[in-house]
């Protein structure tokens, strides 16, 4: 398994307006190929203006084919659209993770179809 960990760092007060957006836009599209995320996290402390959000795959490749479906979605364009015009993110950084084998096993999310 693998986990997608993704960083953004957004405009300042601008993260409700980004959370509206993608929770409006992209989130419903992204629970269709890639179930319910690990987490989705709003920084409280530390680096401010962040969101941090984590999606479970079973491999690099299941992580591919489910990213591509998802790019070819008619209601994922519209989000790209949006998100791109209201420029509220500054910076991503994405990681992609395995677990330390001590770790808890998690379960890679059914797509909600």
């Amino acid at each position: 398994m693998i986990i997608d960990l993704r960083t953004y760092r957004i405009a300042p007060g601008r993260v409700p307006a980004q959370l509206d957006l993608y929770g409006k836009l992209g989130y419903p599209v992204q629970l269709r190929y890639m179930g319910e995320p690990v987490c989705y996290l709003v920084a409280e402390s530390g680096a401010l203006n962040t969101l941090v959000h984590a999606w479970a795959y079973d491999s690099a490749g299941d992580r591919e084919a489910k990213r591509a479906a998802m790019m070819q979605d008619s209601d994922w364009k519209p989000f790209l659209g949006e998100n791109a015009k209201a420029a509220n993110i500054v910076e991503q950084h994405t990681s992609l993770m395995t677990s330390a084998p001590f770790a808890p096993k998690l379960t890679v999310p059914k797509p909600r179809r």
